[in-house]
């Protein structure tokens, strides 16, 4: 492959993503930058077209599209790119025709994770406040009318007869008893967490246990464990049911037939709930079902927003609180085939 007549010093040593593509779409060049970015190799894909490199690439073919026809740079503010080795970026790109003594086209990519993670949280932590306090008014006026309820069957199992009737005035107290504390452990989850030194794989080998049990046959639940990981600082049971709602979740999307994988992992220099942390732990939580419907991508952690008819909608509302709690953040991607939720956890300075 004969290179260009162009200045490649000046454009390795760019922090800019650089992709050059010749007259006939095929990649030219990639600058270090590019390589880093998105792993791969200048040598392996010189004279590749793009699709070797990239998968879903409507976005950056619109805009390639777009440079060419108008013979002008065309800007993409917001583009998903994934690569052919699985990492999906969130990217800025734009599309740029220069000579070079041909015909060429100009990609500069420049990520825009960080702005979309931000403002992610910033959402997160708005609408996590908005739902405690949906979830205390509603469990207010749930609460109500139940004591009237207990009250009136009590009243009614006094002037009853036949003691055998009173089986069902019990049944009434009884439950209407179960449903009161049901509004206080689930609809008013504000005690604060009770935090001790714990192993994120023990809480998620409780969870696969209890799954397991529920749903014995057609279920996989395959471990992808880091099992390095220094303890974190958390309420155990809290994280318990973080982790149970998400796996349940996904075995009932599946019907009980399916695979599901537990992966833990490192991460470093991470922000989370606006605080910079050395350290934090990621509990990644991936099914292939059949994926969260497109129209609920937005609102899925909202309450009462569920994908299932029977579903009450307060699982992933209650995890979301519960992470928020733990000044870690919750988010997802979701396409049928494949669903990852991804929780990641902050670790306490060494020595703190």
């Amino acid at each position: 492959m004969i290179m260009p007549n162009y200045p490649i010093p000046s454009i390795e040593l760019l922090a800019t993503a650089i992709i050059v593509l010749n007259d006939e779409s095929r990649v030219a060049y990639l600058n270090p930058a590019a390589e880093h970015l998105f792993g791969l190799s200048n040598s392996n894909l010189v004279g590749h077209p793009l699709q070797h490199a990239f998968v879903q690439t409507e976005q950056l073919f619109s805009a390639i599209q777009s440079a060419l026809s108008s013979r002008a740079s065309h800007i993409e503010h917001e583009m998903v790119l994934s690569s052919a080795s699985g990492n999906k970026l969130h990217l800025s790109c734009t599309a740029t025709p220069v000579f070079m003594g041909k015909d060429m086209l100009l990609l500069e990519f420049h990520t825009i994770d960080r702005p979309l993670k931000l403002a992610r949280e910033e959402q997160m932590l708005d609408q996590t406040q908005a739902n405690r306090l949906l979830l205390r008014n509603l469990a207010h006026e749930i609460k109500n009318p139940l004591g009237g309820i207990r009250g009136a069957a009590q009243l009614l199992e006094q002037e009853l007869d036949r003691p055998g009737l009173r089986e069902y005035t019990q049944v009434v107290i009884q439950e209407a008893d179960r449903l009161r504390s049901l509004m206080e452990k689930l609809l008013t989850p504000q005690h604060v967490p009770h935090l001790s030194a714990l192993n994120i794989h023990e809480v998620l080998e409780r969870v696969r246990s209890v799954v397991l049990a529920e749903l014995p046959e057609g279920l996989v639940i395959r471990r992808d464990y880091d099992l390095s990981l220094p303890d974190l600082h958390g309420d155990k049971e809290q994280l318990i049911q973080v982790m149970l709602n998400i796996v349940r979740n996904a075995a009932q999307a599946m019907h009980g037939k399916g695979q599901i994988v537990l992966r833990t992992r490192i991460t470093r220099q991470v922000t989370l709930m606006k605080k910079l942390h050395r350290l934090a732990i990621v509990v990644q939580i991936i099914d292939n079902g059949p994926g969260i419907p497109k129209h609920l991508h937005d609102k899925i952690f909202y309450p009462l927003v569920s994908g299932r008819p029977d579903g009450h909608g307060l699982g992933l509302t209650l995890a979301q609180d519960f992470v928020s709690q733990h000044q870690g953040s919750i988010e997802f991607e979701s396409e049928p085939g494949h669903t990852c939720f991804t929780v990641t956890l902050p670790l306490p300075y060494p020595g703190k």
